[in-house]
């Protein structure tokens, strides 16, 4: 009979523990009724001029290249000759001019994809393959560190560098009228590396 009341006695101060521990305590938070919803990222600079869809590469038949790189190709290959024609421009890309002039383009395929590779990057591309590899924009357009560049920078000269861009984004489809928030953002992406490239 003392065992059963012994074990009794266990049985319920097990069961006011087990009770006393499911209990709401009134400091507990109230739980959240409404479900917790993922939150989905913004689609970076890349995605929204093509992201990763794969696509004919109309430079190179028979291969496929990601959307978000054609499109960045496109405008920097457009952009390149509208610089060429704005007689402001031309100083800084003798080297440049002079070689597309004598029929030789490996120093314009050159410019073409470290530029297109700068953008990929600082657009938020994810593609290794299409990595920067070339010299810092300080140095980049820096005579002293790159031969090819023709003189260094003023601000006013690199606000018609990016008027140029606009361009050559216009060219390509890419307008204020249709894509005013694409354009202003591209174009601020360009002003971020404003300090590099203005020298004087």
């Amino acid at each position: 009979m003392k065992k059963t009341l012994i074990l009794m006695m266990a049985c319920l101060l097990g069961l006011s523990i087990v009770q006393s521990s499911c209990k709401k305590k009134k400091d507990d938070p109230e739980p959240d009724p409404t479900p917790t919803t993922p939150v989905t990222p913004a689609p970076s600079l890349y995605d929204r001029v093509g992201g990763t869809a794969m696509v004919s590469d109309p430079n190179n038949s028979g291969q496929m290249i990601e959307k978000g790189r054609l499109t960045l190709r496109s405008v920097v290959d457009s952009s390149v000759f509208v610089i060429a024609a704005d007689t402001a421009m031309t100083k800084y890309f003798g080297t440049l001019l002079g070689e597309v002039g004598m029929g030789n383009t490996t120093g314009f395929a050159a410019l073409s994809k470290n530029f297109t590779d700068f953008l990929c990057v600082a657009t938020g591309s994810k593609n290794s393959a299409y990595a920067y590899t070339g010299k810092s924009m300080k140095d980049a357009h820096d005579p002293s560190k790159n031969s090819r560049m023709g003189m260094k920078v003023n601000a006013t000269d690199f606000d018609r560098f990016v008027g140029d861009i606009g361009t050559g984004l216009a060219k390509n489809g890419v307008t204020a009228a249709n894509n005013k928030a694409l354009v202003d953002d591209l174009v601020a992406l360009l002003y971020s590396t404003k300090n590099d490239i203005v020298q004087r």
